[in-house]
């Protein structure tokens, strides 16, 4: 297994950020109160994280320069 060249600034990549953001989300979700997640859709959260992983997919296709 080899990283890419540019692994240290991976960082800077809308990839590497949606994908911080979906984990962020789901490890905040579980620290909210039961009574509170009832209070919000399932399918919300579902479109939430589709979306979050579909922009992870495009901006892994963009081009994002240096």
């Amino acid at each position: 297994m080899m990283l890419v060249k540019d692994a240290k600034s991976a960082w800077r990549w809308f990839s590497v950020q949606a994908m911080a953001v979906q984990g962020a989300a789901a490890a905040a979700w579980l620290s909210v109160p039961d009574d509170l997640r009832a209070a919000v859709p399932d399918e919300w959260m579902a479109a939430g994280a589709i979306a979050l992983a579909v922009l992870g997919i495009v901006g892994r296709l963009v081009d994002q320069g240096e």
